[in-house]
């Protein structure tokens, strides 16, 4: 099971040629990561509020082909790894041409920990936030 973002580069995003920059990249997995978790029915802040933040431990971005100004982009995500502590996400991300066909521009991993939002030490998402961890749980199995 994965998620659908759609975004359209932004003029700030790119350089004088029209390019937009490989820091984006994390941005727009940043956004496609956002809606794959409020597709379990929770968001970002009521994990916070209910005690948990996800800081990230790695990433990776593996770029191809650039995006251009107004290029219309696909972003999906999915996880494809979690423990208790730890979450894993997948990302890709597409080009949508004007006759309905993707071509992918990039893709990549983010790693998160699972922290107590006030200690910031390690704790279990089994336990704090059990339908979220059950639901992303069995989206792997999915895949």
């Amino acid at each position: 099971m994965h998620s659908k973002t759609y975004i359209t580069v932004r003029y700030a995003e790119t350089d004088k040629m029209g390019v937009a920059h490989h820091a984006n990249y994390p941005i727009w997995y940043e956004i496609g990561r956002t809606d794959f978790i409020k597709m379990f029915g929770t968001s970002y802040s009521e994990m916070e509020e209910a005690g948990v933040m996800t800081p990230v431990l790695n990433l990776t971005c593996h770029y191809g082909k650039p995006a251009m100004f107004e290029d219309k982009l696909i972003v999906r995500t999915w996880c494809i790894h979690m423990t208790a502590a730890r979450i894993e996400f997948a990302y890709s991300i597409k080009k949508i041409l004007d006759n309905g066909t993707e071509v992918e521009l990039g893709y990549g991993t983010t790693e998160h920990g699972v922290v107590d939002a006030k200690t910031f030490k390690p704790c279990n998402i089994k336990k704090k936030l059990p339908q979220l961890y059950e639901k992303m749980n069995e989206s792997i199995k999915i895949i």
